[in-house]
């Protein structure tokens, strides 16, 4: 199996499927995985078997090293699309999260004040309340919802401490529409379990959730790179276009990569 670990703490710039020239920030080391969730689709692959031996990165050694990738880019006149957060695990983990967003965002402004700052999280850490305010500040603040069934949770994104789904989707609620959700769909059938989240049976109440939360956009998307757990499947264009047509129906912007 062949998985993804991105170097730490900047990497790319690289060509994102949904949002365009991104230059990543990796607040977890460069050795490993370090995640709340130990999702079997993640493309760095399982906790347990990449298991970091390095320190995070500090909130000095981010920023020099953002500045002069930054500086090299306007010297080479390449300009980001984006600045996003995302890397080997969840990087609202780092202690130092929110005054990162801080020095990213006067980097931005000095340098490429176009490029939005964007941050992929599973939302696991919104309910502290330094993670919320900091998630407030960016561009795009992308926001994992896979579903709303708590046992589709436990078998796919297998959180490593108590999730209190209902508390997070109270939490999505309070961005008062300053919410990008992000959904992925799959299928497959793991350990005898049927893991396919592209039925009505899963779609509807997510829908419903989705519908309170009122983001500003919904982006979905698919597999795209080989799991860690074997077995699993893609998502048709067919069946993503359907879930995107209903949540458009709803009135809420929605794309899909396939």
């Amino acid at each position: 199996m062949s998985t993804i670990i991105f170097p730490s703490p900047i990497f790319g710039p690289i060509h994102s499927r949904r949002l365009g020239i991104s230059l990543g920030i990796n607040l977890l080391p460069g050795d490993g995985k370090i995640c709340s969730f130990d999702c079997i689709y993640c493309e760095c692959g399982f906790n347990a078997t990449h298991r970091s031996h390095t320190p995070l990165p500090t909130r000095e050694e981010v920023t020099e090293a953002l500045e002069k990738q930054l500086q090299t880019m306007q010297t080479e006149g390449t300009s980001p699309d984006v600045l996003t957060f995302a890397g080997n695990g969840e990087p609202t983990l780092h202690p130092h999260f929110s005054e990162i967003i801080d020095d990213t965002i006067t980097l931005r402004n000095k340098y490429f004040p176009k490029a939005k700052v964007s941050v992929l999280s599973n939302s696991t850490m919104i309910t502290k309340q330094k993670v919320f305010d900091a998630l407030k500040k960016v561009d795009n603040n992308i926001l994992k919802l896979d579903t709303v069934d708590i046992d589709y949770i436990n078998s796919v994104d297998r959180p490593n401490a108590t999730f209190n789904l209902d508390r997070i989707v109270e939490k999505m609620k309070e961005f008062n529409g300053d919410i990008v959700i992000q959904t992925m769909f799959m299928k497959g059938i793991v350990n005898g379990k049927d893991l396919d989240n592209t039925g009505d049976k899963y779609v509807l109440p997510w829908l419903d959730s989705v519908i309170s939360i009122a983001p500003r956009e919904v982006m979905i998307y698919t597999i795209d790179r080989e799991t860690p757990q074997s077995g699993l499947l893609k998502a048709t264009h067919e069946e993503l276009d359907r879930i995107v047509a209903l949540i458009e129906k709803a009135g809420i912007k929605a794309s899909a990569s396939y």
